[in-house]
């Protein structure tokens, strides 16, 4: 079997950003044992099910990773590594947010077991900040940056662009001063209206609008020229990397390799031991941390939905991943994971207008999206996709 990624979701924020519909929960106080105990359990009863698979990577998501305590993260990585059979080039990520508090136990992370720090500095302008609800300020942002380049053999930062009022000047020049403190690996993330989030209320009234579809474009485009400046390319929609540099965790994700998810709402993609390629199984836990636990603690695990996958949804899956790199699909290889022949999972027709207007292409044996069809990837994948 290929080899296997773990995400691990911790659940608990600062404060509920306005503009994020992700599972993320905020508390008075954070029940860290509680939930240390729970995590671990649920870690030892995927890995007896899974088997001694070989590990790709660990990625600890949220939520707001970087607020368990350390001896959390070190349990966890050395219960994966003793539960499955880690690869020598193991991949362990943690995503952080730059508050000085965060920052502070960057070290801690580190003598944990943990070589790879995401940290969602999102901007680098204060009004921005403001807006976007974020707990820290720019200068916190550049110091945890700075902390990390110090500590951690490779990092990662996020950035949000097409915000109320950004101009392109503007965020060149923010691209710029980010990509000069951290030139590993930037991922960039198009401000959306989310439902259910504040940002969606505020838009509805009127209170925020965002750039149009041209401006958003520009934007886009414009990064690309400001990360190629620094050596980072474009492997991925909203990912630009130095060479080697690129995060393996989140390849598995895109190119439709089996992972596994614990914790509140984590969500996982399986293959059953001794079964064949193409028999995947959705998985999913239980999204409220509390109801979460209390599965974990009764069970040993919160799965509330495990559902195997019919060949077409594997083929949808597997498109909509595998066309946001810029790589493309092996359409051996999407046989073979899917069951399904490529040509059987696309609109021809469709297909031969994209591939006649440039906007995807046919690069060394892969179908692949071009720059400027990642520029309109949703609208281009709704089209091809059967």
């Amino acid at each position: 079997m290929e080899p296997l990624a773990l995400y691990i979701h911790w659940p608990f924020c600062l404060a509920k950003c306005p503009y994020c519909d992700f599972n993320s929960h905020v508390r008075e106080r954070i029940p860290q044992a509680r939930f240390r105990a729970a995590l671990r359990r649920e870690l030892a009863w995927e890995g007896a099910r899974l088997g001694s698979r070989k590990l790709r990577s660990i990625f600890f998501g949220g939520g707001t990773p970087s607020l368990m305590e350390p001896e959390t993260v070190a349990a966890l990585i050395d219960d994966a590594r003793r539960l499955f059979a880690p690869a020598d080039d193991i991949e362990i990520t943690l995503e952080a947010n730059p508050t000085s508090v965060e920052a502070g136990r960057f070290a801690a992370f580190r003598d944990a077991g943990v070589d790879r720090v995401s940290i969602g500095v999102q901007s680098l302008a204060p009004q921005a900040l403001a807006l976007l609800g974020r707990q820290h300020s720019a200068a916190q942002s550049i110091d945890a940056l700075e902390v990390a380049r110090k500590t951690f053999p490779r990092i990662s930062f996020d950035l949000i662009y097409a915000r109320p009022g950004q101009t392109l000047a503007a965020w060149q020049a923010e691209l710029r001063q980010a990509l000069a403190l951290a030139a590993d690996h930037l991922s960039l993330y198009q401000l959306t209206i989310e439902p259910g989030t504040k940002f969606a209320l505020m838009h509805r009234r009127g209170e925020i609008e965002l750039p149009d579809g041209d401006q958003a474009a520009a934007l886009y485009e414009a990064t690309a020229e400001e990360a190629a400046r620094f050596g980072l390319q474009a492997y991925e929609v909203s990912n630009y990397a130095v060479p080697g540099s690129e995060s393996r965790h989140n390849l598995t994700y895109w190119r439709y390799s089996d992972y596994s998810g614990i914790g509140p709402g984590a969500h996982g993609r399986i293959t059953p031991m001794e079964a064949a390629p193409s028999s995947i199984f959705a998985t999913r836990r239980h999204r409220a941390p509390e109801q979460w636990a209390e599965l974990v603690e009764r069970d040993g695990h919160g799965i509330v939905e495990e559902l195997p996958l019919q060949p077409i949804e594997r083929a949808r899956e597997m498109l909509l991943m595998g066309l946001r790199l810029v790589e493309g699909i092996d359409p051996a290889l999407f046989a073979l994971r899917t069951g399904v022949a490529l040509d059987d999972a696309l609109d021809m027709a469709m297909l031969q207008r994209a591939l006649g207007e440039d906007y995807l292409a046919w690069r060394d044996g892969h179908l692949a999206a071009t720059t400027a069809g990642r520029v309109r990837l949703d609208a281009l994948l709704t089209a091809i996709v059967r």
